[in-house]
C-alpha cells in the first residue's frame, strides 16, 4: 500500500520491517483458511487468478502452485515493497490501484482479496472493477474483518477496560477515514444484490489467549498504531500499554475481530451485474 491520498492505509507509515513481519504473522494465522476457501470453488490447473493486495505473497505463490505451469496467477499491488520478485514463471505481479489499474480485457477464474476493502472509504469501486474482471461463471473469495466483534472476555477488569476503550479506538479511527469498520458483514448483501450465487458465508471470530495468534497481530497492530489510536480521543497511553499487556498474557482472553468470508459464483449470464 503506499500513501496516494485515495487510500488511506493505516499501516502506510510504519516501518517495513514491522509491518513486514505482521503480515507473515497474518499469513500463519490466516492462511489456513484462505486456502481452504479457495480450494473449495474447485480450482484446478490451468486457471487464471487475480490475487489483489498480495502483501507479503504467500498466497499467491500458493495460487501459482496450484494452478501449475499451464495456469496464469496475477497479484495487483499499490506497493509490492515485500515482493523481491514481480514475476514468475506462471505470475506476475502489477504495480497499481485495482480501482483503476490497466488490466485490459483479462477475465479471470478466480478472484482474491483479503483485508484490502477495509481500507477503502470507495470500497465498492474496488468491488465493481474485481466484478468486470471475473469470467462467467467465476468466483471470488473476499475476506474483510468486522471489529464490530471484538471484546474482553476475560482478564483483570483495568485490562479489559482498557481493551474495551482500545477497541473502541480502532473503530473510531476507520469511521474518522470514512472507512467500515464491520465492512465484512455487509459484503455477503452486496454480493448478493449484484446477482452472484452459491454464496457461502463463514464468520469467523476466534477466542484466542494472550501471545497467540490473533492477539499478537493485535499486540503488533497496536504498537505501530499507537498515535493513530490516541488521536481518536478514546484511548489513553496507559489504555494502549494496558491493551498490549493484555493481548501478551496467556491468563487473558478475548475476541480481537471477527473474519467474514464470502465465497460466491458469478453467474454464466452476466447481465445482472
Amino acid at each position: 500500500m503506499s500513501k496516494n491520498p485515495s487510500l488511506t492505509y493505516v499501516f502506510d507509515a510504519t516501518r517495513d520491517q514491522s509491518e513486514l513481519k505482521r503480515l507473515q504473522a497474518i499469513e500463519t494465522v490466516f492462511d489456513p483458511a484462505t486456502k481452504r476457501r479457495m480450494t473449495s470453488v474447485g480450482i484446478v490447473p490451468g486457471w487464471r487468478c487475480l490475487e489483489v493486495e498480495p502483501g507479503a505473497g504467500s498466497i499467491l505463490h500458493w495460487l501459482a502452485d496450484t494452478v501449475g505451469n499451464d495456469g496464469w496467477v496475477t497479484g495487483v499491488d499499490i506497493n509490492p515493497r515485500f515482493l523481491t520478485h514481480r514475476s514468475g514463471s506462471n505470475w506476475n505481479v502489477i504495480e497499481g490501484d485495482i480501482r483503476n489499474v490497466e488490466l485490459g480485457d483479462a477475465r479471470f477464474d478466480l478472484i482474491h482479496s483479503r483485508y484490502v476493502l477495509i481500507h477503502l472509504a470507495d470500497h465498492e469501486a474496488a468491488l465493481e472493477r474485481m466484478f468486470a474482471h471475473l469470467k462467467p461463471s467465476g468466483w471470488i473469495v473476499l475476506e474483510e474483518p468486522d471489529f464490530s466483534a471484538a471484546r474482553p472476555v476475560h482478564g483483570p477488569d483495568n485490562l479489559c477496560q482498557s481493551a474495551k476503550n482500545v477497541n473502541h479506538a480502532i473503530m473510531t479511527m476507520f469511521t474518522q477515514l470514512g472507512m467500515d469498520y464491520a465492512i465484512g458483514l455487509r459484503l455477503p448483501h452486496h454480493l448478493q444484490e449484484h446477482g452472484f450465487q452459491s454464496l457461502r458465508i463463514e464468520n469467523d471470530a476466534p477466542l484466542v489467549n494472550g501471545n497467540t495468534g490473533v492477539a499478537n497481530i493485535m499486540n503488533m497492530s497496536a504498537r505501530q498504531l499507537r498515535e493513530k489510536y490516541l488521536a481518536t480521543g478514546d484511548a489513553s497511553e496507559a489504555d494502549i500499554d494496558a491493551y498490549c499487556h493484555f493481548a501478551d498474557d496467556v491468563n487473558c482472553w478475548g475476541i480481537y475481530y471477527a473474519t467474514i468470508g464470502v465465497v460466491a459464483q458469478l453467474p454464466h449470464e452476466t447481465g445482472t451485474l
